[in-house]
């Protein structure tokens, strides 16, 4: 079949373009119309719809699969995919062919062929033809079919070794175009490179394990701490074929560099033992420890005889700690002991040792700044990328990743174009299979750069890859498993390459540092609020038994909120920086003073009892309680001053009753603050003030009591007496008609009740 003319791309005469705008006009002319379609872009109707797609766009053609990737001599090359009408008119005659070439020279040629849609003829190659065609007799509106076309290698023209255009093609008629001609095409890229290579691409990927923070600040109220989760949502990228499932079952086959943060290691470890999911206002039993089992044995047998790379603690966001967080006090030390815990906890988890000296800046954006920051922590390799780090020095190749930056810190320069190729929606067959071949492509066209030169190139994908990006990025790395052009090198090696002396090694300044990038930063405000968190659990602790109970979970919750995984999240982020803030008042408020109603003193010298009260689970100490009389004239305290101290020591869940002495001058009333503090002086607890009443006992009043007492003697002298002579009447005769009276009611001798217990008791709740 003969293809129909298409002029797009040339540069039409003025009489041609009129005659094309002309044609636009004219309603049933289709020879005209067959003549001037190209790829024009849709246009919105006088009733505002969209315009089916005409021209080389009217049938959309995708690529599901080519295999195999990267083919060899005697290989048979098979693609097959999807043909669909996106047109109005259904398609007849038609056929779908492979076009192949023309050989691209460079990494550039290679971006420029991909960014093409329509067809362009003189750019697109002849279709192969012949016996490799596929006919489709008819194709409606809105219908899909499938096709496969299969073509010995042998018989593709490919002669010199590279990277070839590969195009498939639908060509056709409608009911609007009376000549055939291409009414579809999709192109990929065919690497032909069917033996080893003198020098090879050393080349290093990174494969990450890194998930947003599930586990709260919040510990079950026992003493095993069982920990709380915010969701049960970890549980799904867990289970099979869930992302971190994928990641693992695929990298563990895969020549990659582990890059994991260690909070995702603890927080899969707790889910494998008893943990709590929050459900509404309370918390409920989590479910999933077999799921997490299974993953955390996979990984540590993934990770057995691999490199292991461990990030700091929760991944913490390195640039908003450099721009934002850097002149708020504590925010650098949380990243120091981010980095200190990351090794103990893969070690623990994992039974590997990892490295500990990589930063991995957002994106690999540095500026001097964000590289001061990743190195504080005792990193000494930043991982940056080449959008970033841009060569200045005019090198006709792609520089080895190493390069020294100064102060001892070397950057390992990972490649932006292999780094970002399966950042997109790799959900699709046809999506991924381009991803994959454009990835070869482009590592094959850098080993062409420099043939004679063997580099070593570095590609660090996204933090987070989805389920599909992560296979996209296994079918790409097993393509290239046969070592024809690149050869496997883990990150440690990567960074200690020699560098290419004319590579840039000057870190841009701030002013370039990506505008996009810094509007995800936390704001300077979400560091404040960690440090007013920080400065409480500092309090707090000082007063505790076992302060590694609070320490630890709160310290891991701060670092949590530094993390990377906020970006683009900032009210999940406040919201969570809250729930922590919120949670630890609520237990520094289990340890607390009694409300004390008005106390009256009854003479000159009295106890007075406060009583503060542990709802922890564990015991406190390095407290005192502190008594301030506001009428020292009236009320003295203990050694006869206005202010007195006694050491506050109570056990988990008790309470303690604190006594004080005080003497009184005068009658009246006096204020009494009461407050805890720690040894250290430092207030802790809300201020309590209670009355404390004074009634001095007068002469008169102990004369009336004395009175009392002496008539109470009498009467019971009396009662004697009286009680004789009724005995001696009864011995001397009888009874005498007397009734037998009752003995003296038996005295009161039991203990007294109602005093208070002796200072320092201690009461159980």
């Amino acid at each position: 079949m003969a293809e129909a003319a298409d002029f797009q791309g040339m540069n039409p005469s003025p009489a041609r373009r009129w005659l094309r705008r002309t044609a636009s006009l004219i309603v049933g002319a289709p020879l005209i119309a067959g003549l001037l379609a190209g790829p024009a872009a849709p246009s919105a109707s006088a009733e505002g719809t969209t315009k089916a797609p005409t021209g080389s766009r009217t049938v959309d053609v995708s690529l599901d699969t080519l295999a195999p990737s990267a083919p060899v001599e005697g290989d048979t090359l098979t693609v097959s995919g999807t043909l669909t009408n996106k047109g109005k008119q259904t398609v007849t005659d038609a056929e779908v062919d492979l076009r192949v070439g023309p050989r691209l020279s460079g990494r550039g040629a290679v971006d420029e062929a991909a960014k093409r849609t329509g067809y362009v003829p003189g750019s697109d190659p002849l279709k192969l033809g012949g016996e490799y065609t596929l006919k489709v007799p008819k194709l409606a509106s809105g219908v899909s079919q499938d096709f496969t076309l299969a073509v010995p290698v042998d018989k593709l023209d490919l002669d010199a070794e590279g990277v070839y255009q590969l195009g498939v093609s639908l060509t056709g008629r409608t009911s609007e175009y009376a000549y055939d001609q291409v009414l579809g095409i999709q192109r990929t890229f065919l690497p032909w490179q069917p033996e080893d290579t003198e020098s090879k691409t050393k080349l290093t990927f990174l494969w990450p394990l890194i998930a947003s923070a599930h586990i709260t600040a919040e510990t079950g109220s026992d003493e095993q701490q069982t920990p709380v989760f915010a969701n049960d949502d970890l549980a799904l990228e867990l289970a099979p074929g869930g992302r971190l499932e994928q990641l693992v079952s695929l990298g563990r086959q895969l020549p990659v560099t582990w890059v994991i943060d260690p909070d995702l290691l603890a927080s899969v470890d707790a889910m494998t033992k008893n943990y709590r999911v929050t459900s509404g206002d309370t918390t409920v039993a989590g479910t999933n420890q077999s799921i997490a089992k299974k993953w955390l044995t996979d990984l540590q047998a993934a990770a057995k005889d691999g490199k292991v790379v461990a990030l700091p603690f929760a991944d913490p966001d390195l640039a908003s700690i450099a721009h934002r967080g850097k002149n708020v006090s504590g925010a650098l030390s949380h990243l120091q002991t981010a980095t200190e815990v990351a090794s103990s906890t893969v070690e623990t988890v994992l039974h590997v040792k990892p490295s500990t000296d990589f930063a991995w800046p957002v994106d690999g954006a540095v500026d001097p700044s964000v590289v001061d920051v990743a190195t504080s922590a005792g990193a000494h390799k930043v991982i940056a990328r080449s959008d970033s780090l841009e060569e200045t020095g005019g090198l006709p190749y792609t520089p080895t990743s190493a390069r020294p930056i100064g102060g001892g810190t070397t950057a390992v320069v990972s490649d932006y174009r292999l780094s970002t190729a399966f950042t997109g929606d790799m959900s699709s067959a046809g999506a991924s299979t381009l991803a994959v071949q454009k990835f070869l492509a482009q590592t094959l066209a850098v080993t062409e750069q420099a043939p004679d030169t063997e580099r070593s190139i570095v590609i660090a994908p996204q933090r987070t890859p989805t389920a599909a990006q992560a296979q996209s990025m296994a079918r790409a790395l097993q393509a290239l498993d046969a070592e024809r052009w690149t050869q496997p090198l883990d990150l440690t090696a990567a960074a200690e390459q020699k560098p290419d002396a004319r590579a840039t090694t000057t870190v841009p300044g701030a002013s370039q540092y990506p505008k996009k990038l810094r509007g995800q930063e936390l704001p300077t405000q979400a560091f404040q609020d960690i440090r007013t968190t920080q400065d409480s659990l500092n309090s707090f602790q000082v007063i505790l038994t076992q302060p590694d109970r609070v320490v630890t979970p709160f310290g891991n919750a701060i670092n949590r909120s530094v993390s990377t995984s906020w970006r683009g999240r900032p009210l999940e982020a406040q919201r969570y920086r809250d729930a922590v803030r919120t949670y630890l008042r609520g237990l520094t408020n289990e340890v607390q003073l009694i409300a004390k109603s008005d106390v009256t003193l009854s003479g000159r010298s009295a106890t007075i009892p406060v009583t503060v009260q542990n709802k922890l689970v564990q015991g406190v100490d390095h407290l005192v309680l502190r008594l301030t009389s506001g009428n020292a004239t009236r009320l003295k305290l203990n050694d006869g001053g206005s202010v007195a101290e006694l050491p506050v020591e109570i056990a988990g869940g008790h309470s303690q009753s604190v006594k004080f002495d005080a003497s009184a001058n005068a009658n009246g009333q006096a204020q009494v603050k009461a407050r805890l503090f720690t040894t250290d002086g430092a207030p802790y607890g809300e201020e309590m003030t209670f009355t404390v009443k004074v009634s001095e006992v007068t002469p008169t009043v102990l004369l009336v009591i004395a009175g009392g007492l002496l008539l109470l003697v009498l009467a019971g002298i009396r009662m004697y007496t009286h009680r004789k002579r009724t005995v001696a009447g009864g011995a001397a005769g009888g009874n005498g008609g007397e009734p037998e009276q009752p003995s003296d009611p038996t005295p009161d001798t039991g203990p007294e009740s109602g005093n208070p217990s002796g200072p320092g008791e201690k009461v159980d709740r």
